[in-house]
């Protein structure tokens, strides 16, 4: 848990206890409690209908709850006031569309709802859009208005930054340069809530990952050691008597000196896995995380 300056434990700046939220006597949020505190980026991970979204829509005051207690900057986002709004940046899965105007008339009219934006420059130019600015929004390919959601919710230069999917519809580079526009925002103390189908990204980005299904966080922790991931056993393997081999094993380190005892020099193709955060993930899900995969390739 992170500490102030002089060694308190501080406040989180995201608190939700017990969250539910029901649809037709289902329950879509069931029971959720989660704390994020100020400079952490923490991932909510899951397949479709896990119950992501909805929590970060609740937290972003866009969508009521039925029970549980939520507080985003000390404040219920149940009851939202205009200056709670100006402090959070939202990046939604979806915006209301604004097909006729150029990149740069919507970002520099939405630079006016805030009291201290980002330069709208500077924003166009760290989501890649420069090129763009003088290009109507209904000619934007689907990845770059992706980024010019991502723009506008940047540009309040906001305490908490909440990013559902924020890199869908990226080329592999756009994503990488996202994702170094996150770590700056992170170096400047943004707290992040993040929800992606991208494990790499979670892997790369987020300080702590939580696993949700059915409405439910079924893990959480970092991600090198998430679902006991750095403790789950190693996959190791060799080349042998002109065969691979491999094995299992929770002490790869004493099988690797049992192999270079065996063979006295170098052994061939010695390989040491660790479970990925891909296959903790699948084993957390189950099921539902093959579907969600299958869905999205």
């Amino acid at each position: 848990m992170p500490a102030s300056q002089n060694g308190t434990v501080s406040n989180p700046v995201i608190a939700v206890e017990g969250l539910v939220k029901t649809y037709g006597g289902v329950k879509a949020v069931d029971g959720i409690s989660l704390s994020v505190h100020a400079g952490e980026c923490v991932a909510l991970l899951g397949p479709n209908g896990a119950g992501k979204t909805t929590t970060v829509e609740i937290l972003e005051g866009y969508r009521t709850r039925n029970e549980g207690a939520v507080s985003v900057l000390g404040q219920d986002p149940g009851n939202p006031s205009t200056a709670w709004r100006e402090r959070i940046g939202i990046v939604l899965q979806s915006a209301n569309d604004v097909a006729e105007l150029t990149v740069q008339e919507v970002v520099r009219h939405f630079a006016t709802y805030y009291p201290h934006p980002r330069d709208p420059d500077e924003v166009m130019a760290a989501v890649g859009l420069s090129e763009k600015r003088t290009a109507r929004v209904r000619s934007l390919s689907g990845g770059q208005r992706r980024r010019l959601d991502v723009a506008l919710g940047i540009l309040g230069d906001p305490e908490v930054l909440f990013l559902d999917e924020p890199t869908t519809g990226f080329d592999p580079e756009a994503r990488r340069q996202f994702w170094s526009l996150i770590e700056g925002l992170k170096a400047e103390g943004t707290t992040i809530l993040l929800t992606t189908h991208y494990l790499d990204e979670a892997q790369h980005l987020a300080d702590r990952v939580a696993v949700i299904s059915a409405g439910r966080i079924v893990a959480e922790g970092p991600p090198a050691t998430l679902g006991g991931r750095a403790d789950g056993a190693a996959r190791v393997t060799w080349r042998e008597n002109g065969h691979h081999r491999q094995e299992l094993t929770t002490e790869p380190t004493e099988l690797v000196m049992q192999l270079a005892s065996r063979f006295g020099t170098e052994v061939p193709e010695l390989a040491v896995v660790r479970p990925s955060l891909e296959d903790v993930y699948l084993e957390l899900i189950g099921h539902e995380a093959h579907e969600d995969a299958a869905a999205a390739s």
